[in-house]
């Protein structure tokens, strides 16, 4: 089978058709992830950044809160124990 010039052409302007939505459609891509997906995905990173470094920081206050509850909890026994030995 041999293809004509006609076939060539027609065949030739199916596929720049067929681009021309494709493009029209990268295009809008493109856009909605310049104007929406970008933007709110830098937002959440943002915000996932800011939280990572307060609950950095916070560890060490929960470390000293444990050390503090931890003594709390002995100095609360030993006065449980001279109540009852008074009482």
């Amino acid at each position: 089978m041999t293809l004509t010039r006609e076939d060539l052409e027609a065949i030739s302007n199916a596929v720049e058709e067929k681009l021309e939505p494709l493009q029209k459609e990268v295009r809008r891509n493109s856009i909605l992830l310049e104007n929406d997906v970008l933007p709110r995905l830098q937002n959440i990173e943002s915000c996932y950044t800011t939280t990572y470094w307060r609950y950095i920081e916070g560890i060490g206050q929960i470390e000293t809160m444990q050390n503090d509850i931890d003594v709390l909890k002995d100095v609360v026994a030993e006065h449980s124990i001279k109540l009852k030995k008074i009482s």
